[in-house]
């Protein structure tokens, strides 16, 4: 009994023990489930700040910082999508836009990188509200935007896109306190199975725009083959043009210009041209647009000022009646826009010791007109050094009537186009008599360029205009006979009197 008794108690006790024992082992495994759902949390967490992060990065990657669109690396990504679809399925169109905005370097140059950053976001708002959700709107860096419209069905349908494009950048935004008013010249490359990569698309699309933009801006030009020849061509021709510069394969040619009153012979105007050694005497049409696109019409432009500088301080020294004989030069858009101008400009009068009055600078109407206010500063330094200033081509731009009153100018250069139709139409003889009249109101004097008959001679003497040049008195030539059109034109005004030599 005693025994049954203690084998019971010894069970109850060993009952006892384990009954602790069993109980935190219970609450061990239920702080390990606790803290193991606390770490599946975490790691849920983390996993989803990594797939936030890559979402991120990759945002970060295919998107554009400022503007929100694509950038160029997703847009090529999606044309070479295209371009691999067109070479699956025959009947398959796409076009890619490539769109350039016009005078962007003018708002930031005057008005600040803030406003220039607020136009390009405007713009890329605006090209996003009006064109279609499928259609890939990507921003390609600087003022250069892309557009790849998928399912083209008429190759007049990008042609249409691009027109509407225009429309929407063209309305005015205010900047600053500056209303501006944005356009873009746009290339348009229709894609097909001939194109086998997205890199060829872009450069086509590209030598449109470039098309579009030597046509007068604003404006959208498709892409043709012809195209793609003529930038294979300048791309040797720029090559040509630096080592002509390196070889000062340049020559200088003169104009006159005389007085239409009296027949004097009042000047020249310096032309350049270029003298390739294999292709001879290259015309300024073909070599001056694209010097202005690759900068090589810097060296150049200044070549030519110290070759006719040198020349016209030989003339003075040279002929009798020469010494106020005066020699015009042209001054580039990117001469214009060089920071070296002004001192550039000063050593050559230094160095060649030209009388500065006898020395003319003339810059075009467009070139002024492109940044006014700044022009206006650059001149006045020119004028600063003793020099005669002209616009040149008056007439073609969009002269502001209060800005040309502020020009430092001494000179107005009529337009051959109004001067070659001035005894035909009415209209132009009209326009040629209101600048002649309006020059000699703000104290300038007037060159009409371009005159090939004596009746236009007549008319543009009738209408006071001072000074003439063209074919009528003769085509540009050397420097040699330049020498012997004076030595003539001096015998000739020694024997006749004027009324005979204008004729």
């Amino acid at each position: 009994m005693f025994s049954l008794k203690s084998r019971a108690h010894r069970h109850e006790a060993a009952r006892a023990e384990q009954e602790p024992s069993e109980k935190s082992a219970l609450e061990a495994a239920g702080r390990r489930i606790k803290e193991l759902s606390l770490r599946v949390e975490e790691l849920e967490a983390l996993n989803r700040e990594l797939v936030e992060s890559e979402r991120r990065l990759r945002q970060l990657a295919y998107a554009d910082s400022l503007t929100g669109l694509n950038n160029r690396a997703l847009f090529i990504d999606h044309l070479n999508l295209a371009v691999q679809r067109a070479l699956r399925y025959e009947d398959y169109r796409y076009a890619v836009l490539f769109i350039d905005l016009d005078r962007f370097k003018q708002v930031n140059d005057s008005l600040g990188h803030t406003c220039g950053d607020l136009l390009l976001t405007t713009v890329a708002n605006r090209l996003q509200g009006g064109l279609r959700r499928v259609d890939v709107i990507a921003r390609l860096g600087g003022d250069e935007f892309a557009v790849l419209i998928d399912h083209v069905k008429r190759p007049s349908d990008p042609v249409v896109v691009a027109e509407t494009v225009q429309q929407q950048i063209a309305a005015p935004v205010e900047l600053d306190g500056h209303q501006v008013f944005p356009t873009a010249s746009i290339g348009i490359a229709l894609g097909d199975r001939r194109y086998e990569r997205a890199e060829d698309v872009m450069r086509d699309a590209d030598t449109a725009m470039h098309r579009a933009k030597k046509a007068g801006r604003a404006r959208a030009e498709l892409f043709d083959r012809s195209m793609h020849a003529q930038a294979v061509s300048d791309l040797q021709m720029s090559g040509e043009l630096k080592r002509a510069v390196e070889r000062a394969e340049f020559r200088n040619y003169y104009q006159p210009i005389v007085n239409l009153r009296t027949g004097e012979l009042m000047g020249f105007e310096a032309l350049v041209r270029w003298e390739h050694p294999e292709r001879g005497l290259v015309p300024p049409a073909e070599f001056i647009p694209l010097a202005e696109d690759t900068g090589m019409i810097i060296p150049v432009g200044f070549f030519v000022l110290e070759e006719a500088c040198n020349q016209l301080r030989r003339w003075q020294e040279e002929f009798p009646g020469c010494r106020e004989l005066t020699v015009s030069v042209n001054l580039s858009g990117r001469q214009m826009n060089h920071s070296e101008l002004v001192r550039e400009v000063a050593a050559i009068i230094a160095k060649t010791g030209v009388d500065p009055r006898c020395l003319k600078l003339e810059i075009t109407e467009s070139v002024v007109m492109e940044d006014a206010a700044r022009a206006t500063t650059i001149l006045k330094e020119l004028r600063s050094l003793g020099v005669r200033l002209g616009i040149d081509d008056f007439g073609t731009g969009y002269s502001s009537l209060s800005y040309l009153r502020g020009f430092p100018v001494d000179v107005l250069k009529i337009d051959r186009s109004f001067v070659s139709r001035i005894s035909m139409d009415r209209d132009d003889y009209e326009l040629v008599r209101t600048i002649v009249n309006l020059a000699h109101l703000l104290k300038m004097e007037v060159v009409a360029e371009g005159i090939e008959t004596t009746n236009q001679q007549i008319l543009l003497r009738t209408l006071k205009c001072e000074y003439g040049q063209g074919y009528l008195y003769s085509k540009p030539m050397s420097a040699g006979d330049a020498d012997a059109f004076i030595r003539e034109r001096n015998r000739a005004e020694v024997l006749l009197p004027s009324a005979v030599l204008l004729g």
